[in-house]
């Protein structure tokens, strides 16, 4: 059986496959916010998950941020606390076993590639629209993470094709400003319906609904720059199909608004690229971790 663990900012999910790739367990847990709290809190899930099914599993978990290749320490994670931690060591000596670590959205883009709603095509590309914005690249079934570790780590570029208004950007927490996360995230997104209290992304596609011109010209704005910065992206891989997670995804109208829009900023007479929702939606990324072996 092979298990994968999604480590996210607010969740630890645990999930097994089988080995007709079927689920057999699934367990979730909030996330503890210190280093010390996450390993105790993911050595648990795993032995509690083992010992109800009577089995020892393969191992792979998908992280916020990435493992450097000369340190092997955390870096990059918006869940800030994992940041300098040895996470695969410390994890393999708690667990007793080897373990596969991958970036989260490498894992979306895993899952979604293998049996999701990319499956069958041969370039995925898979991003996250949360809390933060990350994405994964898939292969021909293979995860890409490149020589440094940094492949779709497209949310720290600038936004592309700024506007006077729009330039030079909000400080991210990365240090540089005008960063795609800062545009497209859940929490930029409903700071600019709302003002910098505001959170609740989520409820803006209703509210457009209804009438409401403050939360339409908000996601008017996200639509158009999310349709940017994918457009850069189709100019840099031709991706075959990209796939959005992470809490926008469900928003139903960027499956509509983006692709109608993109064209402008791609570099071809077509666009072939499919945008879809990811099939498996917040479990695309514990299924995508389970896969890394």
């Amino acid at each position: 059986m092979r298990m994968g663990v999604d480590l996210g900012g607010t969740k630890i999910e645990v999930a097994v496959l089988d080995g007709a790739g079927e689920v057999v367990l699934r367990r979730r847990v909030a996330t503890p916010r210190s280093y010390d709290g996450v390993l105790a809190a993911i050595a648990g899930l795993v032995a509690g998950a083992e010992a109800e099914l009577g089995a020892c599993c393969s191992l792979g978990i998908g992280i916020p941020g990435s493992l450097s290749p000369a340190t092997g320490l955390v870096r990059g994670a918006n869940s800030t606390w994992l940041n300098g931690g040895r996470l695969q060591e410390d994890l393999e000596r708690v667990l007793a076993r080897p373990i596969r670590l991958s970036n989260d959205a490498n894992c979306l883009a895993m899952s979604e590639a293998a049996d999701g709603a990319a499956a069958g095509e041969a370039m995925v590309f898979a991003a996250i629209l949360g809390t933060g914005v990350g994405a994964g690249l898939v292969i021909n079934g293979r995860v890409i993470e490149g020589a440094n570790r940094v492949a779709g780590e497209w949310g720290h570029n600038p936004l592309p094709w700024m506007s006077r208004d729009e330039h030079p950007g909000r400080r991210c927490w990365c240090g540089r400003e005008g960063c795609i996360e800062t545009f497209l995230c859940g929490p930029a997104l409903a700071t600019d319906a709302d003002g910098p209290e505001a959170r609740d992304a989520a409820a803006l596609p209703a509210r457009a609904a209804a009438g409401d011109r403050q939360a339409a010209a908000a996601l008017a704005r996200h639509s158009h720059r999310l349709a940017r910065a994918l457009a850069h992206v189709i100019n840099m891989l031709d991706p075959h199909c990209i796939v959005l997670g992470g809490g926008l995804s469900n928003m139903a109208h960027l499956y509509v608004e983006v692709p109608r829009l993109w064209g402008q900023w791609v570099f071809s007479d077509v666009v072939r690229t499919r945008l879809v929702p990811a099939r498996h939606g917040d479990s695309s990324g514990v299924l995508g971790a389970a896969r890394l072996w």
